[in-house]
């Protein structure tokens, strides 16, 4: 593949002295062979500044990368983003607080659900409402959950594709289809559902939705056994994503990673285990985290490796929910609260929840007024984005696809 084309590099200087330098693929960073009387970091001729994006289609999203590079090698990353900038929490600082929801689908596009219940959390926090009926309960879990999956589905789908793999594309798209078809039915949307709403619901379920999802979940259940068999197991993709774009848990930490970016350095942190919310301490399910297994922990394996086994987690959690919404299918889905909601005046709260792409939290702080005195969001992707420069000195220019593939970034969370 395209790391192992370029293994050795010579270096001739004007006094005719010589260096060689080896391209580490373990841990992707050259390192001196034979010595000279000049470092390498001092030698800068070779260097070019070539700017990736903003329309590369690499790089899910509108982002541009400039990079410093001595041939294929990276050296630098500077990420620069605002491209899809919206002013997001200043506009939500001039609308009711209800109003703000269908905007907060527009953060994560592709996991609207989760980003709605993370506001609607914070809001609910601020206004003292701590009981919700358990049908509304149990059906923003098994909502979050198929999102959940959808995400990941985009995540794994795109990054096969960036390795080179067509079909395991089309596959994850199609079964994603059959999630936004049930979204759609639920909500009247595929992408953007304004459903979860605070208090409760938008509206009741639909007749036979629940008997839906399950049959969604007998189907989807073999199907990625089928996809895992096709690319997580094939040697190829294997040897192509194992070494690369190795982070390592100080790292992850020190940038305050969370999501499967976090998890896939081994640092086992799920706030649906960790800080419960919803019902999530009603659900038995595990926490993946990278293991290493093909090269070293925290590598682009790893964090796709997590993404796949996460959708296992997230069928298993779904299953549960519906066993437990069944005994409550005639409760109503909207709790009694005010249409205008008026928080104390100096109320703050702060909720975070885990999305697709890590912990998404929500500041909001009332004046007593009818719409938000301060919205504040604090995005995964944007911290995850933040490290890019560390994990990819020293790597090759087609190892930077696979690594901001690995990264699942979405631009609309980033910018906001």
């Amino acid at each position: 593949m395209f790391g192992n084309l370029f293994k050795k590099k010579r270096y001739i200087f004007e006094d005719e002295s010589t260096m060689v330098v080896d391209l580490d693929q373990s841990a992707g960073r050259y390192y001196e062979e034979t010595m000279s009387k000049l470092e390498i970091e001092s030698y800068q001729g070779d260097e070019m500044v070539v700017n990736m994006g903003p329309q590369h289609p690499s790089t899910h999203g509108v982002l541009r990368l400039e990079l410093v590079l001595d041939g294929e090698v990276v050296k630098k990353v500077t990420p620069h983003i605002g491209y899809l900038h919206r002013n997001f929490e200043k506009h939500a600082e001039s609308i009711s607080y209800n109003e703000v929801v269908p905007y907060c689908d527009r953060i994560d596009y592709l996991a609207s659900m989760n980003q709605d219940l993370a506001y609607v959390l914070a809001v609910e926090k601020l206004i003292g409402l701590n009981e919700l009926p358990e049908k509304v309960e149990y059906a923003r879990v098994i909502t979050c959950e198929l999102n959940r999956i959808a995400s990941h589905l985009v995540a794994v789908g795109t990054f096969g594709l960036d390795v080179g793999a067509f079909t395991p594309f089309l596959w994850a798209f199609r079964d994603r289809e059959k999630i936004l078809d049930l979204l759609e039915w639920l909500s009247g949307a595929r992408m953007l559902y304004n459903y979860i709403w605070v208090g409760g619901l938008a509206r009741d379920l639909p007749e036979g939705w629940l008997q839906k999802v399950r049959e969604f979940l007998d189907y989807f259940e073999p199907k990625m056994v089928e996809f895992n068999k096709l690319l997580t197991t094939n040697h190829i993709f294997i040897e192509r994503t194992a070494e690369i774009g190795v982070m390592t848990p100080e790292v992850a930490v020190s940038y305050g990673c969370t999501g499967p970016v976090l998890r896939g350095s081994g640092v086992k942190w799920d706030l649906r285990k960790d800080e419960p919310f919803s019902y999530y301490d009603k659900f038995d399910f595990d926490v993946p985290v990278g293991e290493g297994k093909f090269g070293p922990v925290g590598s682009v394996l790893d964090r796709y490796l997590v993404r796949i086994d996460e959708m296992a987690e997230s069928v298993k959690i779904i299953r549960q929910a519906l066993d437990g919404i069944e005994p409550f299918t005639a409760q109503d889905v909207q709790a009694a609260i005010p249409k205008r909601l008026r928080p104390a005046a100096g109320a703050e709260a702060y909720v975070r929840s885990e999305t697709p792409r890590g912990e998404l939290g929500f500041l909001i702080r009332s004046d007593g007024s009818d719409v938000p005195f301060r919205v504040k969001s604090r995005s995964p992707c944007f911290s995850n984005i933040c490290m890019i420069d560390d994990i990819s000195r020293g790597g090759m220019i087609a190892d930077l696809v696979l690594i901001i593939g690995s990264l699942d970034i979405v631009l609309g969370c980033i910018d906001r």
